[in-house]
């Protein structure tokens, strides 16, 4: 597969909002070194720009975000530390899930394409999040020999502890009315840029402060649990994506196939 010469996430600012637009279509704008890289820099820009007074995170193709790389995790499995580089992901995303919910600026997340694994870490670190008839959630790490670690800590206070249970468990889908009912998304709409826009006008009658610190007592909590948990969640993902059962799994799905243990 030859890769895309143009950036995987594109960064635009107009009217007073930053647009992050995940762009990486070949491979379902998956979580790879280099998206998380360009992400993390868009970010950057949008938090030191006086003019940016929102970000809006959405994305190109039919899927907003596949969850990790995993042909790049499977190929990190032949490197000669594959125990280190898979840390050094893992704690790459920690930094841009982070990032995501310190930034002292609301993010709001346009979606209306297909959700999985990491791509849902995405969605819970949005402030506000629209997602049009298009999409689909589904947690499956567990069907791959993982488990949703480092994004738990910004999917699971999204959801009620039932649908966290279920979900995390199954790794079955669900669509935009339910992710509205449960939390994970703010508005299910039928035209996401319509209903986004609307909001992104309702933030620019803020001011930049009281943005900020309205943000700031809204993620306390999960900021909070980054600084509690993040240390020992990394460790367990980095620590599963070398496991043989890992690599079944994500050799499974990339070969299209059935894992050895499904039934």
């Amino acid at each position: 597969m030859t890769t895309p010469a143009g950036p995987y996430v594109r960064y635009a600012v107009d009217g007073g909002v930053a647009t992050l637009t995940l762009d990486s279509p070949h491979n379902r704008n998956a979580i790879s070194t280099r998206l998380v890289a360009e992400f993390s820099q868009g970010l950057t820009e949008a938090a030191v720009d006086p003019a940016v007074r929102a970000v809006v995170l959405t994305h190109t193709g039919g899927t907003f975000c596949a969850g990790a790389d995993l042909a790049e995790a499977a190929a990190g499995a032949g490197a000669a530390d594959p125990a280190q580089l898979a840390a050094e992901r893992t704690q790459a995303m920690t930094t841009l899930l982070r990032s995501i919910v310190e930034l002292p600026k609301p993010v709001v997340g346009r979606i209306d394409g297909h959700v999985r694994a990491g791509g849902m870490g995405l969605v819970g670190a949005c402030d506000i999040v629209v997602a049009g008839p298009k999409c689909t959630f589904a947690l499956t790490e567990a069907r791959l020999g993982l488990a949703a670690s480092i994004i738990s800590l910004t999917v699971l206070p999204r959801l009620t502890s039932r649908a966290a249970s279920r979900y995390f468990l199954t790794g079955e889908k669900f669509g935009p009315a339910e992710a509205e009912r449960l939390g994970l998304v703010t508005v299910a709409a039928d035209d996401a840029v319509e209903v986004t826009a609307g909001i992104v006008e309702q933030l620019r009658l803020g001011s930049p402060q009281g943005l900020a610190e309205s943000k700031a007592l809204t993620t306390a909590a999960t900021l909070a649990a980054f600084d509690e948990r993040a240390e020992g969640l990394a460790a367990q993902s980095a620590r599963l994506f070398g496991t043989p059962e890992a690599m079944e799994g994500m050799m499974a799905f990339l070969q299209k196939r059935r894992p050895s243990w499904a039934q």
